[in-house]
């Protein structure tokens, strides 16, 4: 844990000097700075919008400033270089800065906002976005943006080609945080890339040119010249022995023939079964197997009709003379509504009658009981 303590205290220093020099300089534009130690000891690079503010006059404040570093953080040898900013509306430091004091002087956070966007995207910028958070326009608190061009939030990029700057607006109605994020215009994004117009491509793809070569020899029949002969290896024997297996082949003119033969064969032998000699008329084609098998259909399927037509009968019957006609209208009753169905039908009533209505209507048909 001592070197991760190391790293932590050494960022935590690092901090509490940048801290000090920006509230030592802010009216002299401190815009960051860069320390480096040496085998001299420790040198400081600071960048400001007006290098002879921090320098003063004989150089008595940049000795005064290194005093009070010496004194303030136990520096050996401090080393302070001044740098002057090239373009101040392109350090987010120096502009976050700028804001807040335009808005302590009174600026309305709109203007102020739209026109440093401006003059940032006029100074060459790839992209810039200006916050204002707090109570900047009444007692609620609310956020505010302002951006143009092209902005990273995310990544390594957003870490390492994003500047960022901040500055602190004291207001009567609270304090207002100003943040401000510039891509530089020599920043080089992962994503950026350039569409070569008049690029040469001679060369680029070496094996377009033999594949064409290839292909046009495979389209003209050329395959066998492509195929390179195998080299004879040392050693080999070149010529048969006589007396090889290899002698009682047939030579290239003999397989020909034979192949041809062979293929003549099969093509005399279908043009002898195809056509008829001369003077044979060609037999007629079966007409009677046909006509027979559909009769044979015919009569199958009607005696499979007059099958079921007879177990329907069958069935009729047994229905209908399974159930006696009973002699009482007590015993009537007694009998199921199937069972009264049957004696509807035979009695020639309607079979889709309530009970008491079927039983009453049997009754008066079939004379049981003298009717009800």
């Amino acid at each position: 844990m001592a070197i991760e303590r190391d790293f932590v205290e050494r960022g935590m220093r690092r901090s509490r000097i940048d801290e000090f020099l920006s509230d030592e300089l802010a009216r002299a534009g401190y815009g960051g700075m860069e320390m480096a130690r040496t085998p001299m000891g420790t040198e400081i690079t600071l960048k400001a919008e007006k290098p002879g503010m921090v320098i003063g006059k004989g150089g008595q404040n940049i000795r005064e400033l290194t005093t009070d570093l010496e004194d303030e953080f136990e520096f050996e040898d401090l080393q302070i270089d001044v740098q002057e900013v090239d373009e101040p509306d392109l350090n987010a430091r120096i502009v976050a800065d700028k804001l807040a004091n335009a808005l302590e002087r009174g600026w309305y956070f709109r203007d102020a906002g739209r026109t440093t966007l401006s003059r940032i995207m006029e100074s060459g910028a790839l992209g810039a976005e200006i916050v204002f958070s707090g109570k900047v326009t009444g007692a609620r608190s609310r956020v505010v943006k302002y951006k143009q061009g092209y902005i990273k939030h995310c990544g390594d990029p957003a870490e390492t080609i994003v500047q960022k700057g901040y500055g602190t607006a004291v207001m009567k109605l609270g304090t207002i945080g100003v943040q401000v994020r510039i891509i530089p215009p020599d920043a080089e994004l992962p994503d950026k890339f350039e569409v070569a117009v008049d690029a040469d491509t001679e060369g680029m793809v070496p094996d377009a040119a033999q594949t064409d070569v290839q292909v046009e020899a495979a389209g003209s029949g050329g395959i066998e010249e492509m195929v390179e002969e195998p080299e004879a290896v040392e050693g080999a024997p070149t010529e048969t022995p006589e007396g090889s297996p290899l002698d009682e082949l047939p030579g290239e003119g003999e397989e020909e023939e034979g192949a041809e033969a062979v293929e003549e064969e099969p093509e005399e032998s279908d043009a002898d079964e195809d056509e008829p000699e001369a003077g044979e008329e060609a037999e007629p084609e079966p007409v009677e197997d046909e006509a027979a098998a559909d009769e044979a259909d015919e009569e199958a399927a009607a005696e499979a009709e007059e099958a079921e037509a007879a177990d329907e009968d069958q069935e009729d019957a047994a229905d209908s003379g399974g159930v006696d006609a009973p002699d009482s209208i007590e015993e009537l009753e007694e009998l199921s509504y199937r069972e009264l169905q049957s004696l509807a039908k035979e009695a020639g009533v309607k079979a889709n009658l309530k009970t008491e209505e079927m039983v009453d209507r049997i009754a008066e048909e079939l004379d049981i009981g003298g009717g009800s």
